[in-house]
């Protein structure tokens, strides 16, 4: 009766083929997530930063040119489901005024209510 199955030279050869893929992938996967969560970013920005400016241009029309931008109290109730989406890098949706545009270790959003400013926490990486 002869013996079916993989020598072990040839299981080892497998796995070492698994070991060298995984290797490759891994980082490649690890890479991609990093560059979701800043396409996500990104994206909520724009949302934010156009409900903004809409805001601004409407008060400057019915304020005979008049303008100001939005508190940050009210920065909300300008999304259409009356709330700040969630930062993807840090899960929060803090809104933290600033006056400049610099990084810090809080988590969640900055807006500048002098200049209409709005970026993300935490976002020196990109």
């Amino acid at each position: 009766m002869k013996n079916r199955g993989f020598t072990l030279i040839e299981l080892v050869i497998v796995i070492v083929i698994l070991g060298i893929l995984a290797t490759v992938a891994i980082p490649k996967f690890v890479d991609l997530t990093g560059q979701a969560k800043q396409a996500a970013t990104k994206g909520i920005l724009g949302g934010v930063r156009s409900a903004i400016s809409i805001d601004y241009a409407s008060y400057a029309a019915s304020n005979n040119g008049n303008t100001r931008w939005p508190l940050t109290a009210n920065l909300p109730s300008l999304m259409s489901d009356g709330k700040i989406p969630a930062n993807p890098t840090n899960n929060s949706t803090n809104i933290i005024e600033k006056t400049a545009r610099a990084t810090g270790t809080d988590a969640g959003w900055y807006y500048n209510t002098t200049s209409g400013d709005f970026w993300a926490a935490n976002d020196s990486t990109w």
